[in-house]
């Protein structure tokens, strides 16, 4: 379950439909849902939005990509929360509900209140091993939320042209004729930005989040869990 909450609203303005046309563009390309999405993103109450995520491969590589583009938009605090949902589920998001609900609410209001310049949480089970893995989980998308903000623009055109890039037997080539510069100065620009980095330990982070999520759903379950 993925929830975001506007910084700074009576100043910036709404930008909730900005931020969900983002989302649904990632998300649901063409107007097909990308696997992994359970209910789409939409806007909750005042200028919050939320959408929920599988608990598989697809739902955490999602869940990644989601983090990584509010952060990178700016101005958003970022809740993950893990665990069980109760069933049926509704068409809605905001008409859903169960632990996992609650844990963004606590995530969200964690990322919100610690004023970190990366504002992402993610909560887990509260017992371990779920608490550990959430802690690891947050982490690292931390540091990867750090090395994106510290991109240049001209790092950010390479990367976003790598991934339009038509060529992909030899995508820093047609970068290269795209931007009109040396596939050498392109190799440059990736170096600098940390993209082979970010791209080696996004799998790392969804293989995390994948394992924080089966805790908590493992502990929900659980008898006495929050079910």
């Amino acid at each position: 379950m993925v929830t975001a909450d506007q910084q700074s609203s009576t100043r910036r303005g709404d930008l909730v439909p900005q931020v969900l046309a983002l989302l649904d563009g990632l998300t649901r390309p063409g107007g097909e849902p990308r696997a992994g999405l359970v209910l789409p993103f939409e806007r909750t109450v005042g200028d919050e939005v939320q959408g929920l995520l599988s608990g598989d491969d697809a739902g955490a590589r999602l869940g990644v990509e989601v983090v990584a583009a509010l952060l990178r938009h700016g101005g958003w605090s970022v809740g993950l929360g893990t665990g069980d949902v109760r069933e049926p589920l509704p068409p809605h998001s905001r008409e859903a509900s169960g632990p996992a609900f609650v844990r963004a609410r606590t995530a969200v209001e964690d990322a919100r209140r610690r004023g970190s310049a990366v504002p992402v949480s993610v909560a887990g089970a509260d017992g371990e091993p779920g608490a550990t893995v959430a802690a690891d989980t947050q982490a690292l998308l931390r540091l990867l939320g750090a090395v994106a903000a510290r991109r240049s623009a001209a790092g950010w055109e390479a990367v976003d042209s790598l991934g339009d890039a038509a060529d992909r037997a030899a995508p820093q080539r047609a970068v290269a004729r795209a931007l009109g510069i040396s596939e050498q100065a392109v190799s440059q620009r990736l170096r600098t930005a940390l993209w082979p980095e970010e791209q080696a330990a996004r799998p790392l982070a969804q293989r995390l989040l994948r394992a924080c999520d089966a805790a908590a759903t493992a502990a929900d379950r659980a008898p006495g869990g929050q079910e």
